[in-house]
């Protein structure tokens, strides 16, 4: 190593080159590399629709389900298969193995599904596979409202769609509140009665009179032409002027007998901004692409296109991600540029300012080198990375500041400052390379963290790692050769002459000479630590809470509610929230029927966005606030639930009960849930058992049917006429992208339930009434049916009271004795398996970390004793940090800080290193352990105490919530983006002062104790020696 030193010295214009183009390199991939909210992680899950219009749950279920999960249940590394059926549409969910490959799955999947296809029913459209990656989450979502009709809004939402596609990072861009297009006939039944016209003559004419004919071409001899027979509707005249019945020469088209309304599909949903009715563009970007550029460009179309608009619509921007990783960005150069001001202001008053400056170029030549390394290995610019630069940014110094104080020390000695640079940087090569490698070992473990959640956080150890090469380098290669070009000799104060020296040192002495009752205190110090915290914590939690910019209120309902019944219920609970000064943006949408992770009885959604956080009060009394206003509304729950950040989503407590039997199942719930309410600590109990309702089930006695010449096809279709319409034909006009259906009903006042027995069908004997041989009743109503791997099932859902812990209600729950039905069973999942997997993966690192650690000290010391003092410093720092918590009155994180005290275990040991490897070299040259412990305390107190207040100084303003903006000064005070990092930079701030404090001192108090001890036992070794060898005199 010092070969390699002394020639980086000897070559510096070489070095300082390079050094200009890592500046370089490292800005313009600051400015390149890709900017994003999350990191673009594989989510090991893909699935299947099935849409088959009309079809009940049941039927979905037995047509459509069964067979493709057949087909698919074949496929390798399938870890769980998941169905859901509802009305009109099924889909499977497959979870494969974390660590596959997405290709390969993909293929397999599609081939599988295209196996399958056979076996659905002919009427099914065409099954899609699905991936979920985090690039499907929508970036921004772009509102259009205003008091403009549907079709002008539809019209202009598709416009924009278009064109925002056209941006090379947006992958696509779904409408929210879009409507299907629809070619609606209206028919008289009583015109269809007296032309005596079936349907099924109606849907044979349409189809034969609506076909492609490629007629080929013509060759005579004397040139080719091509024939073409145009019989495919491209308008609505071609429809109007369509022959329905010919009588003689009288032709009857369907002018004389329907009108035709372009229109849409009956609505699913309603949404409105604001109060006002509105399209929703959510744009969703391509994995890779640089989010801020992405929103950029999409606002710029919008902007452009917001001229032609017509009076009245107004553009809302809902959940723009962009700014939060613009205030993350900012936020982290705020802290870079802090943490390098407050360390060169200390290292000015310590070191003089020719020193600090040195030492401070390493910090944003590290930062600079590790972004641009990241950019080359295709990492993006996310929140895990941001965070990760954060939290290294007082790391990066500590090897810098001892080769720097080493070097002046040598200068003021008299050595050249090429010798005294050299010199220096090879002297404290091995410490600086052992304290660093610690840290390093300690976040290694951390990159092969199973599961989504760890290839989501293996961004930070790894971004962790390459930041702490870079500052290596910094401090061991370009800090020595730009130091060497400095020509004055720095004053050097001597060792302890400085007043606080001098007191340390007297201090110290006193110590030295009682070092087995120093240590005796220290512990009983550390004890009375963790009983205090054991007896005045402040709780656990999985992730920290951070001040949320949006809010959400689900509406609850049950019953058989149409849409429009369903969107007046919403429209009193958004009726009394709207026009609040703290809410900016207020985003209604109605569904007529919950879908993903919302529970079944869910009738609409309203979306707050909040005003910007220094401008309102915390969100949680505003949702206090409207809690009361719409207390008073009947009929309905209401569910307020705040914005979730990090990866912990959805409820800790999630059983899964599956079997063969429904009722068996649905029994076995009712059991669980009243168990759950017995035993307490369960709160918010959901489950997704079908919701109770009523079907009408037309039923047809075949045999009378056929007496008439009737059939089922026959009774199905003329239905149809009543419900939703009877699909003709499909075509493609120029206004839509997709196909068009062309469907045939009858007029609104012969849409309902009694109007079904009154309809006639054409048959041999002429117009016959369906009541002759149809009868209507009504049947308890499936709304939806749940199956994984093959089985039906039933999941519950819950969250916990204060208090109350997942593992400890659980193991109560499974271990109380419930008589569940026969072939019954129930499987845990949820938050609560993923929680237990990160701890028990959290205390498996760390136990190999600490195991790394051991040896790499074992490799620098030889000395076992010398090795485990080292270590002692990690259980000084988790009383630190417990002591910082209590301060703080921040509460137990599992993921932050259980990172903050492995990465602490990682810092807190560098100073044990570099007092240790001092006191080894003052021995070696004879001294004794009091003279040399004394010694290394005074030589190497400015040193420690600089690496820890550089490191402490540069996580204050997170430690505080404090953001201050040095480019255009202000000040924030509880900034969300702060919110984040202030459990762990509290974790590290407090466990490392206390871990300085007492390395200074107990260390060298060990160092003698161990060496007393050692003396000791020699001693009394050689006087039993001597006193065997007297005996056999």
């Amino acid at each position: 190593m010092s070969s390699m030193i002394h020639a980086a010295i000897g070559r510096s214009r070489a070095v300082i080159t390079l050094l200009v183009f890592l500046f370089i390199g490292g800005l313009a991939a600051y400015n390149a590399i890709p900017k994003e909210a999350n990191p673009d992680v594989t989510i090991p899950m893909m699935y299947v629709s099935m849409t088959l219009d009309g079809i009940s749950p049941e039927d979905a279920e037995r047509l459509l389900v069964r067979p493709m999960e057949h087909e698919l249940r074949s496929l390798e590394g399938i870890k769980k298969m998941t169905s859901v059926s509802s009305e009109g549409h099924a889909s499977v969910m497959l979870e494969f193995d974390a660590g596959f490959d997405a290709d390969k799955a993909l293929t397999d999947v599609r081939e599988k599904v295209d196996a399958g296809r056979s076996k659905l029913p002919s009427e099914a459209d065409e099954p899609t596979v699905n991936e979920i990656n985090v690039a499907l989450f929508p970036v921004m979502s772009i509102g259009l409202a205003g008091p403009v009709s549907e079709s002008e809004l539809v019209f202009i939402a598709r416009q924009l769609q278009e064109n925002i596609e056209a941006i090379p990072e947006v992958l696509e861009v779904e409408i929210g509140g879009d409507r299907e297009d629809l070619l609606e006939i209206v028919v008289d039944p009583q015109a269809l009665e007296s032309y005596g016209l079936d349907y099924m003559q109606l849907f044979n004419l349409v189809s034969n009179n609506n076909r492609l004919v490629a007629a080929g071409s013509l060759d005579t001899g004397e040139g080719r032409m091509s024939i073409k027979v145009p019989g495919v509707i491209e308008n609505l005249d071609d429809v109007l002027n369509m022959p329905v019945k010919v009588d003689g020469d009288t032709v009857v088209t369907f002018a004389d007998v329907a009108t035709i309304n372009r229109g849409f599909k009956d609505p699913l949903g309603f949404a409105r901004i604001n109060g006002q009715p509105a399209m929703v563009l959510e744009v969703k970007k391509r994995a890779g692409a640089n989010i801020i550029s992405t929103t950029e460009q999409t606002r710029a179309i919008v902007e452009e296109a917001s001229e032609y608009f017509p009076e009245g619509l107004e553009v809302h921007y809902i959940m723009d991600e962009s700014t939060q990783v613009e205030t993350m960005l900012s936020d982290l150069l705020n802290n870079v540029l802090t943490a390098v001001v407050l360390v060169l202001i200390l290292i000015v008053a310590t070191m003089g300012l020719r020193s600090a400056l040195l030492v401070g170029i390493t910090i944003p030549g590290a930062f600079l080198a590790a972004i641009l390394v990241l950019y080359l290995i295709g990492f993006t610019m996310n929140i895990i990375v941001l965070f990760a630069l954060i939290l290294v940014a007082g790391m990066l110094v500590d090897g810098a500041i001892v080769v720097s104080e080493l070097a002046d020390r040598n200068l003021s000695e008299g050595q050249p400052p090429k010798q005294a640079w050299g010199n220096a940087a090879s002297r404290m090569a091995w410490p600086v390379i052992a304290s660093t490698a610690t840290t390093i070992v300690v976040f290694g473990p951390l990159l092969f963290w199973p599961g989504v959640v760890g290839q989501f956080m293996s961004y930070l150890p790894a971004t962790v790692i390459i930041a702490l090469l870079a500052s290596l380098v910094m401090a061991l290669i370009f800090l020595p050769v730009l130091g060497s070009l400095k020509r004055h000799q720095p004053a050097i104060p001597e060792e302890g002459s400085s007043r606080a020296g001098k007191a340390y040192g007297r201090l110290l002495a006193k110590l030295l000479r009682r070092p087995g009752l120093t240590l005796a205190g220290m512990l009983l110090v550390m004890v009375a630590v963790f009983i205090t915290y054991a007896n005045f914590n402040h709780g656990v939690e999985f992730f920290p809470e951070v001040e949320p910019e949006s809010a959400q209120v689900l509406v609850r309902a049950r019953g058989d509610l149409s849409i429009h019944e369903r969107d007046a219920l919403l429209q009193q609970v958004e009726q009394r929230l709207l026009g609040l000064s703290e809410v900016k943006a207020l985003y209604a949408r109605s569904l007529v029927s919950a879908s993903g992770e919302l529970p079944p009885d869910v009738v609409g959604t309203v979306q707050f966005q909040f005003t910007d956080w220094d401008e309102r009060r915390r969100a949680s009394i505003i949702l206090d606030d409207m809690r009361e206003l719409t207390a008073d509304i009947p009929g309905i729950i209401l569910d307020f639930r705040k914005q979730e950040n990090g990866p912990a989503a959805g409820k800790p407590i999630e059983l899964q009960v599956t079997g063969a039997d429904q009722d068996a199942i649905d029994e076995a719930v009712e059991l669980i849930m009243a168990e759950m309410n017995r035993l307490g600590g369960f709160v918010d109990i959901e489950d997704d058992r079908s919701l109770p309702g009523i079907e009408w089930r037309v039923n047809v006695d075949r045999a009378a049917a056929a007496r008439f010449g009737a059939d089922v096809l026959t009774v199905g279709n003329a239905v149809q006429m009543v419900t939703n319409g009877l699909l003709l034909a499909k075509f493609r006009p120029e206004y839509a992208s997709d196909e068009v259906d062309i469907r045939v009903r009858f007029p609104e006042n012969w849409r309902s339930v009694e109007d079904i027995t009154r309809l006639t069908v054409e048959t041999p004997r002429g117009q016959v009434p369906i009541g002759n041989f149809v009868t209507v009743e009504p049947a308890p109503k499936t709304s939806v049916i749940n199956r994984i791997d093959g089985n039906r099932a039933v999941t519950i859902k819950s969250d916990l009271a204060a208090g109350a812990q997942v593992g400890e209600r659980l193991n109560a729950l499974l271990g109380s004795d419930l008589d569940l039905p026969v072939g019954v069973q129930v499987n845990t999942a949820g938050e609560g398996a993923d929680q237990q997997e990160a701890a028990s993966f959290l205390g498996m690192a760390f136990v190999v970390a600490i195991f790394l650690m051991l040896l790499i000290l074992l490799v620098q010391f030889n000395s076992w004793y010398q090795a485990v003092l080292v270590m002692s410093a990690i259980v000084f720092s988790t009383a630190g940090v417990l002591m910082g918590l209590l301060v703080n009155s921040q509460p137990f994180g599992i993921v932050m800080v259980g990172m903050g005290i492995i990465g602490l275990s990682g810092i807190v040991v560098n100073n044990n290193i570099v007092l240790i490897d001092t006191y080894n070299q003052i021995r070696s040259n004879g001294a004794s352990s009091f003279d040399a412990a004394w010694q290394t305390g005074c030589l190497r107190l400015r040193p420690v105490l600089l690496t820890s207040i550089t490191t402490v100084l540069g996580l204050m303003p997170m430690v505080l919530a404090i953001n201050v903006n040095l480019l255009e000064p202000s000040l924030g005070f509880g900034a969300p983006s702060t919110q984040w990092w202030t459990q762990l930079s509290s974790a590290i701030a407090g466990g490392l002062t206390v871990a300085t404090i007492l390395t200074l001192f107990i260390t060298p108090c060990m160092l003698v104790l161990g060496d007393n001890t050692r003396a000791w036992f020699a001693a009394r070794r050689t006087t039993k020696s001597e006193g065997q060898a007297n005996s056999h005199v």
